[in-house]
């Protein structure tokens, strides 16, 4: 009987470990892609370089699975797991907050609750054009969704029944040009962004119960009393958009987050702040980049610099601990992505940018065509960049611009495009798309 036993429990082990490699692949193979820059966080599909099989050319009639109409308004980046995508939308005027969750499969609507309404909605001040009532993007994990408006409200929902777990509306800030930066889950926490005109802050919430945990004010000096600019003196020069980023750095979890005449270092868990580094910039919109030892930050809307710093220092390390500055083809909104050593950048004005991620050399600068809101993801050796007139501009990443094809949708893209598995998902200004090679 012993031989026997030994033989049986061999079969269980070798039955236990085959499954465990097949949710291993299953795993890898479907990322699915919870926060707004992918399961990484950094625009990438997926990890190393498996190919995926994602669609290279697709149009209103080609390689579409389903085309849903999305109600309302709002520029959220989709997020996807376990079979649902989840993103946020809004009433044009800012009275009623929705939270909408679509059939990964079918594409048809399964949720759309209403989470908040506001009979005083913050006006959007002039140059708003950009933004909607619903720009931040939601995050996801499993059974949890969480949805983030800015001042007018931020809930958790449950993703079975879609039924509101806990919500806040308690949380103030002026936006003046409307809230942008999207949540973000680390460990327990939901951590969010508020730079304001008014006030300027990150805060943390328990993620069960959306008590606050910690609340940072920004340190920076603020001089603009007494000033003659309008726009100073209401505090628009205050503000800024960016989401922030958790990365390891010398294998301890930081938050690196922009702001207004400043960018930060915070340890999560508590909040503290680690370092800063100062400009003379306002209304940042693209998140931090990290890769290598360098954090990556677009300084802002007016003089628009990249800045590369080394986020190991303590206090305020501008004059210490920023490697290299690029000045020329920033964009103002879409986060950069890093291939290979090069960091890509759309600017809105009808080009893209290459730059070298360890000197700063500009590599390229090439008109692609287009205006871009949109943040590109790269997968299948390609990167994709979506423009606000709907054309998908697809490139062979290298020292050399090589474009590989350009698909166009109707509505235009303000929303950043999200994958799983092999199919694309868009979402435009009116309807969210799933593409995939093979579909009509």
């Amino acid at each position: 009987m012993l031989p026997f036993t030994i033989h049986s429990r061999c079969r269980k082990a070798l039955h236990l470990t085959a499954l465990a490699l097949t949710l291993v692949v299953s795993t890898v193979a479907r990322a699915d892609w919870p926060d707004f820059r992918g399961p990484s966080a950094n625009g990438h599909v997926s990890v190393g370089d498996k190919t995926l099989g994602l669609p290279l050319e697709w149009s209103e009639t080609n390689n579409i699975v389903w085309k849903t109409a999305i109600p309302e308004k709002g520029w959220a980046t989709p997020v996807i797991l376990g079979g649902q995508i989840w993103l946020s939308s809004a009433t044009p005027d800012g009275h009623d907050y929705f939270a909408i969750c679509v059939d990964e499969k079918t594409g048809k609507i399964v949720f759309n609750e209403k989470v908040f309404h506001t009979d005083s909605p913050e006006p959007h001040g002039n140059g708003a054009s950009m933004n909607s009532y619903a720009t931040p993007s939601p995050v996801i994990e499993r059974g949890r969704v969480y949805v983030h408006f800015g001042s007018a409200g931020t809930a958790c929902l449950n993703t079975r029944t879609g039924k509101v777990i806990w919500k806040r509306n308690d949380l103030p800030c002026r936006h003046y040009r409307g809230a942008s930066a999207s949540p973000l889950l680390f460990e327990d926490l939901l951590i969010l962004t508020f730079d304001g005109a008014d006030q300027q802050y990150t805060t943390a919430l328990d993620k069960k119960t959306g008590k606050t945990v910690w609340r940072t004010d920004r340190s920076v000096a603020w001089n603009d009393e007494g000033s003659n600019d309008r726009m100073v003196r209401e505090g628009d020069h205050r503000k800024s958009h960016g989401t922030p980023l958790i990365a390891k750095v010398g294998g301890k979890s930081q938050l690196i987050s922009v702001g207004a005449k400043a960018s930060y270092g915070y340890e999560p868990r508590t909040g503290k702040e680690l370092w800063r580094v100062e400009y003379n910039d306002f209304s940042s919109a693209p998140r931090p980049v990290y890769e290598d030892g360098l954090a990556y930050i677009v300084t802002g809307f007016t003089k628009r610099e990249l800045w590369a710093v080394k986020p190991d220092g303590h206090g305020v390390v501008t004059d210490t601990h920023v490697a290299w500055k690029v000045s020329k083809g920033i964009g103002r909104y879409a986060t950069p992505v890093i291939v290979d050593g090069l960091l890509y950048t759309a600017v809105d004005e009808s080009f893209a940018t290459c730059i070298d991620a360890k000197t700063g050399e500009i590599v390229w600068n090439e008109r692609i065509g287009g205006k871009y809101a949109s943040s590109p993801i790269f997968g299948d050796g390609r990167i994709y960049f979506c423009s606000q007139d709907g054309t998908t501009t697809v490139i062979k990443p290298g020292r050399k611009l090589e474009v590989l094809a350009k698909n166009t949708l109707d509505g235009g893209f303000m929303a950043c495009p999200a994958a799983n598995g092999k199919a694309l998902y868009l979402r435009t200004k009116t309807h969210l798309y799933r593409v995939e090679n093979g579909k009509k």
